[in-house]
């Protein structure tokens, strides 16, 4: 860089780290994407030539220090150098989620005050454009991907490729901006601004400086021994505050290799084809994963399905204690290797999981079984649990201290502890500075000293442990006092392939009821094997042996509930499975297909009355979006089941 850099941290922000890379990590691939079949690869200092060129297009359009940029996509390398390209210039990034509709994204362009937008495609240029009359503050729209845009002429929208002919002249007459902008800003500046997924209201935009960001992703890759030898597939939406610690703070502290799939679609075709070493997931995407290697078992031949139980059975028994390095009974030892050259292995090859070191899941609670499973098959996977506020970390579970019912110990340089409330707290390195134009929320959340509310309650064990139970928001009690913790109950019925979402009620009831979605995926392939016609998901969700498969499941949570003396109560004793999936897109999801909870309660009233009364059945008519944007009524009469219930408090006729 220009200049005299004395007492200048030269890796304190993403640009100075692109430039301390692009010299001490020149020629090793940095990123790469599958585009039409082949995957392709850019170097460090390929990268930091591209991000260059177009900070410097960028530059010469008019951007200014200080302004918010909307970026908006899949996971493509060009919205990565863009995110670098605009903090170069003193401008924060605004990633948004890129299957929000256009109204949702109206909100944030005209919260963040958005001068300049990069997005990936047509698609997101038309939701720009179907918006466009009401955000007067939006001056230019950059896209990447051409195809479909030969005909739009509107003078704010310009390609990627025309930016960076920009910036090449712009650099060529003005040589010394670009590296001295860089120079210029430190690691307390802001670094990127993430809207939260707003399970109770409007979403808030979380600030996160530079340091933040930088310190926490090296603090994490420190303690889990990362290294510019490990790579990570990167498919998480990229206005997730996972996606940025790992995909870009990890990768540009540690020298990780990022891959980026071809699409949504392929990303468990692309999965088995990198290999990474390196692996993030929420539940849901484990639970995905599951179902797809149950489904797979259940149609293999007999002898195959014996065989995988048998030594499933094996792993469960001792595989985790392998994993950990315990004792061994010599023949278990011999059985489990066994079963790795006939069943695990070829599961997490078919997977796209037989290289990986490190693998961890967070977001929301995992069900302690779907974890287990994973562990078993000698997949080093471990919780972590974190926030938006947090930059991610605040536990994580260390190497042989991993337990299914805990998040791990406070992250590096992390501070935890239990307000009188119950409600866990934390202050450290990766600590939020704010809510964009809203101090009141950050008053309420951040105390003066540096302490955040995260809003879940929970506890610390005798070895320093958090345990999370549930929102505090959500955790409740049942009319005879004891606890009632949605989530868990939730995450357990998930574990189920049949069940891909789930809701329970009972704070303030006598009981614990749900409803259902179930996995379309994996109940289709169950009725046709068992020659069972249906028409779609409203018909197949209506079907007699369908409730009776989901009434199995149900029940089977509920005995494992009754051996725990704290949820005994919580089993569940109605339910009924809805005629439609939630959606994010009928507002009853988040983005990050976190329940909205006051949506559901509202909306779904009238059956909620129905499952904590004596009716059988009750009749329903709802709005839903479809795929196109077309928006249609789905009429049904649901059926409410009982389940058995076990020993509980709760007063049960079906028991």
């Amino acid at each position: 860089m220009s200049g005299d850099n004395a007492g200048i941290n030269l890796t304190d922000t993403f640009p100075k780290l692109l430039a301390h890379n692009a010299l001490t990590l020149c020629d090793r691939v940095s990123i790469r994407e599958k585009a039409f079949g082949i995957w392709q690869s850019w170097t460090w200092s390929e990268v930091a030539e591209e991000v260059r060129m177009l900070a410097c297009g960028l530059k010469s359009l008019g951007i200014n220090d200080g302004d918010k940029v909307i970026i908006c996509g899949d996971n493509r390398p060009r919205l990565y150098w863009s995110m670098t390209a605009v903090q170069a210039m003193g401008c924060i990034p605004v990633p948004v989620y890129q299957d929000s509709v256009a109204e949702e994204m109206q909100y944030i362009y005209e919260h963040a005050e958005a001068r300049f937008s990069i997005v990936e495609d047509q698609e997101q240029v038309d939701k720009v454009l179907e918006i466009k009359e009401k955000l007067p503050a939006l001056e230019h729209v950059v896209y990447d991907d051409p195809r479909g845009l030969r005909n739009y002429n509107q003078p704010f929208l310009h390609s990627f490729q025309d930016v960076q002919e920009l910036g090449r002249k712009h650099n060529s007459e003005n040589p010394g901006l670009y590296d001295d902008s860089v120079a210029s800003k430190s690691g307390d500046d802001t670094c990127i601004m993430l809207y939260t997924s707003g399970t109770t209201g409007r979403p808030k935009g979380v600030m996160l400086s530079h340091n933040s960001i930088i310190i926490t992703a090296r603090n994490a890759s420190n303690m889990d021994g990362l290294t510019d030898e490990d790579s990570i597939l990167a498919y998480l939406p990229m206005a997730w505050v996972g996606d940025n610690l790992f995909s870009v703070g990890q990768a540009y502290t540690t020298g990780i290799c990022i891959n980026c799939p071809e699409s949504s679609e392929t990303v468990l075709e692309d999965l088995r084809e990198v290999g990474p070493s390196y692996f993030f997931a929420p539940p849901r995407i484990f639970e995905n994963i599951l179902t797809t290697a149950t489904i797979r078992i259940e149609d293999s031949a007999k002898f195959k399905q014996r065989m995988f139980h048998y030594f499933m059975g094996v792993a469960k028994r001792v595989g985790i204690d392998i994993l950990d390095g315990n004792r061994v009974a010599f023949i278990d030892r011999l059985l489990y290797s066994l079963g790795d050259l006939l069943v695990y292995g070829p599961l997490k090859n078919v997977l796209g999981l037989s290289n990986i070191k490190l693998a961890y899941t967070g977001g929301v609670a995992i069900g302690p079984d779907i974890f287990v499973f994973y562990r078993s098959l000698g997949l080093n996977l471990k919780q972590l649990y974190g926030s938006t506020e947090a930059c991610v970390f605040i536990s994580m579970q260390r190497n042989g201290e991993v337990r299914p019912d805990t998040s791990g110990k406070a992250a590096p340089d992390v501070d935890i502890k239990i307000a009188d409330n119950g409600e866990v707290m934390f202050r450290g390195p990766g600590t939020f500075q704010g809510y964009f134009k809203n101090e009141e929320a950050t008053r309420e959340t951040k105390t003066d000293d540096g302490w955040v509310l995260t809003g879940d309650a929970g506890f610390l064990d005798d070895d320093n442990d958090l345990h999370i139970i549930d929102r505090a928001k959500d955790v409740g009690k049942l009319t005879n006092n004891d606890m009632f913790a949605p989530n868990f109950i939730e995450n357990k019925l998930k574990f189920f392939p049949q069940i891909r979402e789930a809701v329970t009620f009972g704070d303030g009831r006598d009981y614990v009821a749900s409803f259902i979605n179930i996995d379309l995926e994996s109940v289709a392939n169950w009725a046709e094997r068992k020659n069972l016609a249906y028409s779609g998901y409203t018909d197949l969700a209506g079907q007699e042996s369908v409730a009776e498969l989901i009434k199995d499941c149900v029940e089977k949570v509920n005995a494992d509930l009754a051996v725990d003396e704290n949820l005994r109560s919580s089993q569940i004793k109605r339910f009924l499975i809805l005629h439609k999936e939630l959606d994010a897109d009928d507002g009853e999801l988040t983005r990050t297909r976190k329940v909205r909870r006051n949506v559901i309660t509202e909306r779904y009233s009238e059956l909620i009355n129905a499952l904590y009364s004596d009716a059988s059945h009750c009749e329903i008519e709802a709005q839903v979006t479809f795929e196109d944007g077309r928006s249609g009524t789905i009429r049904a009469d649901l059926q409410i089941r009982d389940a058995k219930v076990i020993g509980s408090n709760q007063s049960v006729a079906a028991e």
